[in-house]
């Protein structure tokens, strides 16, 4: 692609490069447009004899048909793209999960001239029509070699759907303190459970003992079949050999993570039994405000096992509030 300034004789089929304002003062033609003869002609009633156009060299591939190719190209499973407008094209969530972003690919497509690509953080809960990317080609064509790398590279983002989890809900607490810790803790927990998709199938409120726990933890599985639970309790467990995770461990549950680098959510307990996610809540999930559940929740509801390594690596942007 050339810039030019030429005659406006020469001028029909040329791509504007900037916006013309008319007489009274507003924009008569915007950049990117292929000028037409009619347009030449106003332009001329405007007083001007030159205009400065974009040439497109035989290779290239004009703006908002390079657009289309790239987000194609870079849309994985679960996502869905806008029409091309001014070399832009927004990438939209079909279901419900949370955002995959392959970090090297994403780099790669941005590493090439002309190309932009953003997207909203990885792991990142979405529903549907959710905006996860902007795709945004730089000036007005691009080399087809360009496009052609980043069709090679290939899918950088896609939506892990949430799958449809059977998920129970085990509170903790003295028989005093039952009605306020249900009244506190169940409808946020409901809440998030059920809108990302997921089957609340018990809910049970024990005695803030190690057997209590185990027991309750063992009938969730057995006799609900729930596929992941959450605890909660009248006190957030204060250290890892706390009540709380002694009986997750007596249930046959093993620890995976206790404390995160996240705030709010830093008493967070992670355990597993079998495949049955565990979450050992910490005092904060009776807000509504985002905390570390809501980092980890869509990945759990979507099959991923979330590992130590995984909640460590939320500390970069694991301070939700400030």
């Amino acid at each position: 692609m050339r810039l030019e300034n030429i005659p406006l004789d020469q001028a029909v089929g040329a791509i504007l490069v900037h916006n013309i304002v008319g007489a009274d003062g507003r924009k008569a033609f915007s950049k990117g447009r292929v000028l037409t003869a009619e347009d030449v002609e106003k332009i001329r009633a405007l007083g001007k004899a030159t205009v400065n156009v974009a040439m497109l060299d035989p290779d290239d591939v004009r703006e908002d048909d390079a657009a289309a190719r790239l987000a194609r190209a870079v849309a994985g499973d679960g996502v869905e793209l806008s029409k091309p407008s001014g070399g832009r094209v927004n990438l939209y969530a079909t279901t419900r999960g949370f955002l995959r972003v392959n970090r090297d690919a994403l780099n790669q497509v941005n590493e090439l001239n002309g190309v932009t690509l953003a997207t909203i953080s990885r792991f990142a809960p979405v529903a549907p029509r959710k905006m996860i990317a902007t795709l945004k080609t730089i000036g007005l064509a691009l080399p087809d070699a360009t496009v052609r790398a980043v069709e090679e590279i290939g899918a950088v983002t896609s939506v892990a759907p949430v799958i449809n989890r059977r998920a129970a809900i085990i509170l903790t607490g003295s028989a005093n303190g039952r009605a306020r810790v249900e009244e506190i803790f169940v409808p946020p927990i409901r809440a998030r459970l059920e809108e990302l998709g997921a089957q609340i199938v018990s809910q049970e409120f024990v005695a803030e003992e190690e057997n209590a726990i185990a027991d309750a933890i063992a009938d969730a599985i057995a006799r609900a079949g729930a596929q992941l639970i959450v605890i909660a309790g009248e006190t957030s467990i204060m250290d890892a050999e706390d009540v709380t995770p002694r009986g997750i461990t007596r249930a046959g549950g093993v620890i995976e993570l206790y404390g995160a680098p996240v705030e709010p959510g830093n008493l967070l307990l992670l355990a597993y039994r079998g495949a049955a996610p565990i979450i050992g809540a910490p005092g904060c999930i009776k807000s509504r405000a985002t905390n570390v559940v809501d980092l980890i929740l869509p990945r759990l509801l979507a099959g991923e096992r979330v590992t130590r390594a995984d909640v460590i690596a939320l500390a970069e942007g694991g301070l939700l509030v400030g």
